[in-house]
């Protein structure tokens, strides 16, 4: 059995006739078709619609409510009608407005495939999206790779105060996953709580992490520097992020600009101690001809809590990727023993692209706002750097900089993928490297979700 919800405004003494006679007053909402969901997590939502004085201002706050109730995540129908209110009690130039909803299910299972950078994931998971009424969201999933990579998870995420814009989170989980390019494989047992929230400047995501690992060489080939680091460790951190997004499309923009900054600091607890920040930055300009010059920069500098004492592999980074720097193999650029990548301390990595439109239209919906040709150029650099405060990287450290990127060249044709992914099959060519770098020459194809 549905029920309905009626809001009702409250009599205002301070608006005369001659207002109302002018300007209009919602006088009810009405959200229909309700089960499991609680009234005051709706009523949170439709509230604003009361304070709309103006016919205009009451059709912008209704599509905004209803743009809230969607954001919920609890429906997955929602239709907005707006009628004159009626009966003894209706006001002059009195409107209702009335929402009809139709829940999702309790629990739904599915299962789909997900894309990184050059495999594929097969998810299963089950779904309640409002467990106890209030868009409370509790995911559980299973999840495995072509590259025998495998982990479940829980995760609860819930609106604070009906706030959709405000969630909180927590999540445990367990994975195994391996990393042949730097010869070890490392099973994850993990536990987090998170809060995200918006501001003036951008997303904020604030996270407590705790994670127990288990590092083991894949191989008798495994060289001895990783090796060494074989074993269990713990980790415990905190995590700040800040996103801010204006572009018009994630994958293949052609306006606005991304801004990301990231902040850990593990030591709260555990045998990791660190603290790391990592920046990325992308802008867009259109140019003549559809055509779009893109420039990506990231990097990113760690440092441990204790003088002369190393970062585990697990926490370095890594760069080199068929959608990074391109020309280079999987983290195939930095130091390196015997093969096996080890990562750095320090990274940097850049990208200047010019998009421009194949023998597609763009802005019809076709081919042509998919797919597109690009010319690029990459630079970056990783490794270990003798000191990472700016008052004290001296000419010999920067010396030392400059003489390890590595830089490469290319054209190819990109394919979006959805909204969330990205082919790209380049031609490329790498003209600065270093002994022990595994570059890729020649034809690359890269796919995956993220991009510079």
């Amino acid at each position: 059995m549905f029920r309905k919800v009626k809001c009702e405004s409250q009599p205002n003494s301070e608006k005369n006739d001659t207002r109302f006679s002018t300007q209009v007053k919602v006088d009810r909402v009405v959200i229909n078709g309700l089960d499991r969901t609680k009234d005051d997590i709706v009523i949170k939502q439709v509230e604003p619609l009361f304070e709309a004085d103006t016919f205009e201002e009451m059709l912008q706050k209704s599509g905004e409510t209803e743009d809230r109730l969607k954001r919920l995540g609890i429906f997955k129908q929602v239709a907005t009608v707006i009628d004159t209110s009626k009966g003894e009690n209706a006001s002059e130039n009195g409107y209702e407005v009335n929402y009809i909803v139709k829940e999702n299910r309790n629990v739904s299972a599915g299962a789909h495939a997900e894309i990184g950078t050059n495999d594929g994931t097969l998810r299963f998971n089950v779904n309640s999206p409002n467990m106890f009424g209030r868009a409370e969201r509790l995911t559980a999933d299973y999840r495995c790779d072509n590259k025998q990579m495998r982990g479940f998870g829980l995760h609860f995420t819930k609106p604070v105060n009906g706030n959709t814009d405000v969630l909180i989170g927590a999540n445990a989980y367990q994975a195994f996953n391996e990393f042949p390019w730097s010869g070890y494989t490392e099973k994850d047992r993990g536990l987090g709580i998170d809060l995200s929230f918006p501001s003036l400047i951008g997303i904020h995501n604030i996270k407590w992490e705790g994670v127990w690992r288990d590092l083991r060489c894949s191989s008798n080939k495994t060289s001895f520097a990783v090796r060494e680091q074989a074993g269990h460790s713990l980790k415990c951190s905190i995590i700040h992020s800040l996103t801010r997004d204006s572009r018009d499309n994630a994958i293949l923009p052609t306006e606005g600009t991304l801004l990301k900054l990231t902040q850990e600091y593990a030591g709260i607890g555990g045998n990791a101690q660190f603290f790391k920040h990592q920046v990325e930055l992308q802008a867009n300009k259109s140019l003549f001809l559809d055509s779009v010059l893109q420039l990506s920069l990231a990097g990113g500098v760690m440092r441990h809590l204790q003088a002369n004492k190393e970062i585990m592999i697990s926490d370095k980074f890594f760069l080199g990727g068929p959608l990074t720097l391109r020309g280079f193999d999987l983290n195939g650029a930095g130091p390196c023993s015997d093969g096996n990548a080890l990562g750095g301390d320090m990274y940097c990595v850049g990208a200047v692209h010019l998009y421009t439109p194949l023998p597609f239209r763009s802005g019809k919906g076709g081919l042509g706002d998919i797919l597109r040709s690009h010319f690029f150029v990459n630079t970056g650099n990783c490794g270990n750097f003798q000191s990472l405060r700016l008052s004290d990287f001296n000419k010999d450290n920067l010396d030392l900089f400059r003489n390890s990127l590595r830089l490469s060249y290319g054209a190819g044709i990109v394919l979006r993928l959805g909204g969330v992914a990205r082919v790209e099959l380049n031609y490329v060519v790498p003209i600065w490297l270093l002994p022990g770098d595994r570059v890729n020459p020649g034809i690359q194809l890269g796919v995956g979700l993220s991009f510079l």
